[in-house]
């Protein structure tokens, strides 16, 4: 649905007038009015503020894994162990946490008398349930789960480490969920920033154990023993739980407390558990691609070593980043306010906020994508170019960035759909259509394993992600824009042509920025990274009044007034 509605006014109108006329209230609701567009902003630019600090030492972290446990066996097998609680717990329920809650909590607010308090506090307490169930069965089964994302070439020594470790992070899927339903809960009452700004919290203590186990080892292992095991597993889910309970002062600004009820029979809990298990597929077949990555780059990894699994996790996280920044907050903000036009619905109220999110995260994304392709080498050397890491392995990383580049667009959009789907309590469709990224990806994925040699194997199933989300959000916007209905509006740029036009911009802009970082790289890997940097953004603002690029201008006119004042 890369269709258009709406103008630059809208964009700061005051709230719009619930379709359904007026609602009866409770004393103290749970979930806040769907908020205005300059509220959205506001909102939007706190949780950016937050990501962006929570990725800057995300990074930090990242290089201090890398330093301590370099980018060969101990960095894979860290990072499997490590990674595992995540995909066992978006795997199975946090998908469906992620997508269901705001919709689900916005709704009960406006038709139940209480504001849906029982029915928060029923939701929580089936999802806490399910979490501990989930999270004593994955520990046991971690010898298990483990065989199945390593390469069969480990050595027993080998495979016994990556599962102590595992043992000690499996119980970080408890606190992923405790975090991300908190959270929800806080987002459905319209407080977003603790949800962004606690990872902050996690970062930092994980970054003091890899300092600690660097500081003990002086300057690190070549393989661990049990101490150190105990030390790197334990203190990194202590990151995490830390990470969830500090959402706790935030839920008692706002006014929540929790009590657990397990009268689940005739609740209303059908709809959510339904929408959840479509979820729960979606996710399931996600990881189908996911695990052939991961199989597949161990493999590559164990045999050249250094172009395997963490070399291509290192560039997948920088490539998340801006959509993680820009598209996340923007839409996480926006979410309560399309569930509600949707509970009413209003779909052409949910159309201008899907097209209006898919411009505004634009503006940002399509620039950051053309960074990523001009100044990958530059940026991936700032980022994880420290203690075991080699040059070769930060060339491999940065070809891995700039495969990833072109796909960064299209993982944004997908982002921005899919949420239109889920404002309609829709999660069917989503999964169907979500099929053809990872038959590409996984297939794609497979082709460059079997066809490129190991130095390029992995940089292929970066480019075979790309081509998956292309494809993807091009069946995604098609899908939406048909169920939403048809454009209503006078002249409105839409969004097909703003991410054109963003294109146009950012061709020459990207030729611009390799230049300086060319001219600039005697001076080191932050000087060409910072000279490429300016040279991209000087270039797309000069081109944005003559390209009509709306998205870029108001906030530079914007940015002009703050600075007047």
């Amino acid at each position: 649905m890369y269709g258009s509605t709406g103008s630059a006014a809208r964009e700061q109108a005051p709230p719009r007038p619930e379709a359904g006329g007026a609602r009866e209230a409770d004393p103290a609701p749970v979930a806040a009015p769907a908020p205005a567009k300059t509220s959205v902003l506001r909102s939007g630019a706190l949780m950016a503020a937050g990501s962006v600090v929570s990725r800057a030492t995300g990074f930090v972290r990242s290089a201090v894994v890398l330093a301590a446990l370099g980018a060969g066996f101990l960095g894979d097998g860290y990072t499997v162990a490590n990674t595992i609680p995540n995909i066992i717990y978006m795997l199975l329920v946090g998908g469906a946490l992620n997508a269901v809650f705001v919709p689900e909590l916005v709704r009960a607010a406006k038709e139940h008398r209480d504001g849906g308090a029982a029915y928060t506090d029923r939701l929580l307490t089936a999802c806490t349930v399910a979490l501990l169930a989930l999270t004593a069965a994955a520990v046991l089964a971690a010898p298990l789960i483990v065989d199945a994302y390593t390469p069969e070439a480990y050595t027993p020594a080998q495979r016994s480490t990556v599962i102590a470790l595992a043992r000690f992070c499996l119980p970080q899927i408890l606190f992923y969920g405790l975090f991300t339903v908190l959270g929800q809960v806080l987002g459905a009452r319209g407080r977003f920033g603790a949800m962004m700004w606690t990872p902050v919290l996690n970062n930092l203590v994980i970054i003091g154990v890899f300092g600690l186990f660097l500081y003990t080892s002086h300057g690190g292992r070549d393989a661990l023993g049990t101490a150190d095991t105990r030390l790197l597993g334990i203190g990194t889910t202590a990151g995490i739980v830390v990470q969830a309970l500090a959402l706790v002062p935030s839920l008692r600004a706002a006014r929540f407390r929790w009590r657990p009820r397990f009268d689940w029979r005739g609740s209303g809990l059908t709809r959510p558990l339904r929408n959840a298990g479509w979820l729960v597929l979606l996710v399931l077949t996600n990881q189908i691609a996911y695990w052939v990555v991961t199989v597949l780059s161990t493999t590559v990894g164990h045999r050249a070593g250094g172009f395997g699994y963490a070399a291509y996790t290192s560039a997948y996280q920088l490539w998340i980043v801006p959509q993680g920044i820009i598209t996340v907050s923007l839409v996480t903000a926006l979410m309560p306010r399309m569930s509600s036009a949707a509970a009413d619905g209003d779909l052409g109220a949910v159309r201008e906020d899907v097209s209006y999110a898919l411009r505004s995260s634009a503006a940002l994304v399509v620039p950051a994508a053309a960074l990523f392709a001009a100044l990958a080498p530059w940026v991936m050397d700032c980022v994880s170019g420290y203690g075991k890491v080699t040059a070769a392995e930060v060339a491999a990383m940065a070809g891995m960035l700039t495969a990833f580049a072109p796909g960064l667009v299209a993982f944004s959009a997908q982002y921005v759909l899919a949420r239109g789907f889920y404002a309609l309590s829709d999660t069917r469709t989503p999964f169907f259509l979500n099929l053809v990224i990872v038959a590409c990806n996984a297939g794609l994925s497979y082709a460059a394993y079997l066809l490129l040699p190991a130095r390029w194997a992995v940089t292929g199933m970066a480019a075979a992600t790309s081509l998956a989300f292309t494809a993807g959000a091009a069946v995604t916007a098609y899908a939406l824009s048909r169920r939403l209905g048809p454009r209503t509006g006078g002249r409105t740029a839409t969004a097909l042509r703003t991410h054109l036009r963003l294109l146009a911009a950012c061709l020459p802009a990207a030729a611009a920025a390799y230049g300086a970082a060319r001219a600039a790289g005697g001076l080191g890997a932050f000087a060409a990274a910072a000279a490429g940097t300016a040279a991209l953004a000087l270039v797309v603002v000069l081109l944005a009044r003559p390209l009509r690029l709306a998205e870029i201008t108001d906030l530079l006119d914007s940015l002009r007034r703050k600075v007047r004042r």
